[in-house]
């Protein structure tokens, strides 16, 4: 069990004014694996004022140094994957066969972009009788989700310090573990006092304070559209830079003339990593009329040879829901389908042979009306919905017809297809005929999925200020 009694500030470890810990609950065996204190509103206090005296000198500091600062981190992340694996593995339940790749490769990769990335704060453009100059945008608190937690976490820190801004983060409570050891890393390297701050605790606690903090230049956010709502209003008296990645409910369109079986295959497997608590996941399967029976045999299918089990085991596709509440929320809304009368085709509320852990079954549903709830609101679990269409521009009205657009899918029969389907829909991306993410593109949503991006030179812009001199 990992024990931390203190919080990172000001460049050490502090005992918080906060009373009391919280403990992180392994989602597999429901056992304690680990506790955090419980920040407040002072330890809120004291970071901001670090990050606020660092911020003078780090701003200033040649972008080479600063890119060397994220260089020593990398690897200090790659010396430590296994070790930061295990963690998030076990504060949240996704197996290691995903752990390792997914939560700790990936954000290493995307991390290791803003080495040469720093350098675009030096270029200075000239326009007309201007010189512009980029510079950054001040102190920014970082609000934390628990379903990619160090994913997330990575794409806020590696831009903010190429950009020369100081940090204040808070790690959701479900999963913070892997944000403490990370503060370990930021140590090891020697990364300024201030520069790098972390406080734990609640939301409505600590999040807010961040949020409303008067010396805080920018907040991101990721986590649900109400949360976002909320953090937004609490920055809106001191007109603070807002970025917010929030809820999703992404369609997969597959067209007629698609390769049917690899198409669905690929749409199943893609909600199911992480028990479906993947804000992109392709939880609306749009399919053609014509092939919609055939289709559903092949969902379930493969839904049924994906072993859920223990994260621990390398054997095991999906493991337990990150939390019991998570697990009641997914369990309501497989009853709010069944009431609407959506047929249930594979899975359900319980999962057989799981005595302990919050475990939720792939659950598949057919014959969707795209009006229902469980087709509008995002689930946030491994269920997924299917829905006919009649021809391909009721495919691309159902795939708009949704509050959000974080993201999208299309796979069609040929390339040019796809891409000219997926230009019509209104999502920050669009996956074709099984592309894969990525680093060095922009991440963010359209309409309630939020504002803003994460990753690429796109993710940069969001901590800078652009300055126009004129001569």
């Amino acid at each position: 069990m990992r024990e931390y009694s203190s919080l990172f500030f000001d460049g050490r470890w502090q005992q918080p004014a906060g009373q009391g810990m919280a403990e992180v609950i392994d989602p597999a065996s429901e056992a304690v694996a680990g506790k955090v204190p419980l920040g407040n509103e002072e330890d809120v206090e004291r970071a901001v004022n670090a990050a606020r005296r660092a911020f003078g000198d780090w701003s200033r500091t040649p972008s080479s140094v600063r890119a060397g600062f994220i260089r020593a981190l990398a690897e200090q992340l790659k010396a430590r994957a296994d070790e930061m694996a295990a963690v998030i593995t076990t504060e949240l339940g996704m197996p290691v066969q995903w752990c390792r790749s997914v939560q700790v490769d990936g954000p290493i990769v995307g991390l290791e972009q803003y080495i040469e990335l720093a350098g675009k704060m030096d270029e200075v453009r000239e326009v007309g009788n201007s010189l512009l100059y980029r510079e950054a945008v001040g102190v920014c608190a970082f609000i934390n989700p628990w379903n990619y937690p160090l994913h997330q976490l990575i794409g806020k820190l590696a831009p903010a310090l190429a950009a020369g801004c100081t940090v204040v983060v808070k790690p959701s409570q479900e999963t913070p573990l892997h944000a403490f050891l990370l503060a370990e890393m930021i140590e090891a390297i020697g990364l300024p006092a201030g520069v790098f701050n972390l406080v734990s605790g609640p939301g409505a606690k600590v999040g807010e304070a961040l949020a409303r903090h008067p010396l805080v230049d920018m907040v991101s956010f990721t986590g649900s559209t109400g949360a976002g709502v909320r953090v937004a209003q609490a920055a809106a008296p001191s007109v603070k830079r807002v970025c917010l990645e929030l809820g999703g409910k992404s369609p997969f369109l597959i067209t007629a003339d698609a390769p049917l079986e690899a198409a669905v295959r690929h749409g199943v497997q893609d909600v199911m990593i992480n028990s479906g608590q993947t804000c992109t996941a392709l939880t609306r399967m749009l399919l053609p009329a014509s092939r919609y029976d055939e289709a559903v045999e092949i969902a379930v299918d493969e839904a049924r040879s994906l072993v859920m089990g223990d994260p621990q085991d390398p054997r095991s596709f999906l493991g337990p829901m990150c939390s019991a509440g998570q697990r009641r929320t997914v369990q309501a809304y497989i009853r709010v389908g069944q009431e609407e009368g959506a047929r249930l085709v594979c899975g359900g509320e319980t999962a057989a042979g799981f005595e302990r852990g919050f475990y939720v079954p792939p659950t598949i549903f057919a014959d969707v009306d795209n009006r229902m709830r469980i087709a509008q609101e995002e689930i946030f679990g491994p269920v997924l919905c299917l829905i006919p269409y009649a021809d391909e521009a009721e495919g691309i009205a159902l795939a708009n017809d949704s509050p959000f657009g974080l993201s999208s899918a299309v796979w069609a029969g040929s390339r040019d297809k796809a891409l000219q389907l997926g230009r019509q829909l209104r999502a920050g991306q669009c996956f074709v005929n099984g592309g894969a993410f990525n680093y060095q593109a922009p991440f963010g949503g359209y309409k309630q999925s939020g504002n803003g991006r994460e990753w690429g030179e796109e993710g940069l812009h969001e901590f800078v200020e652009v300055k126009a001199i004129q001569l």
